[in-house]
């Protein structure tokens, strides 16, 4: 059956559900977008993409808690990324001196990775980078804590 222009196409009942604005895909997909956008004048200075900046924020928190090394798989499970797009970008972290990756003595097929004291010297510049994008959204931070929670509970509900 040959295709036909679409003006010589009947017309069709309206479905809202199908129209575009109606999305919360492409809500989220948009604001996604947008977000990482604003990130990128912020992460410059510290030569930082957005997947990076991820990565450490990740280090910095484990390092916090006392975790000197992490998994690429924990990372790769923490960030929802899979290894083919991680190991990449610790390499390229890596070359910049950021972190370390090396073998597991205990299990070879681990690799495990740890932050440099580059690394480590960087979350002080960071620091500031969560308030600066905030000031810039000039939206008020509870409701957006509240956001923040429920699409938490949604990834929750949709990963199960």
């Amino acid at each position: 059956m040959a295709d036909l222009p679409v003006d010589s196409l009947p017309p069709i009942e309206a479905l809202p559900e199908l129209h575009l604005d109606n999305q919360l895909c492409f809500s989220l997909y948009s604001l996604s977008r947008r977000v990482t956008q604003s990130y990128t004048p912020l992460l410059k200075p510290l030569g930082l993409t957005y997947p990076q900046y991820l990565v450490m924020l990740l280090l910095w928190q484990e390092w916090e808690q006392g975790d000197r090394q992490v998994t690429i798989s924990y990372l790769t499970e923490r960030l929802k990324l899979d290894t083919g797009t991680v190991t990449p970008l610790l390499k390229r972290m890596e070359g910049k001196g950021l972190l370390m990756r090396q073998r597991s003595e205990e299990d070879e097929r681990k690799v495990l990775v740890s932050l440099t004291t580059q690394g480590c010297e960087l979350r002080a510049q960071a620091s500031s980078i969560p308030n600066a994008l905030l000031c810039q959204s000039e939206v008020d931070v509870q409701p957006l804590l509240e956001l923040r929670d429920k699409l938490n509970t949604m990834l929750a509900l949709l990963s199960k």
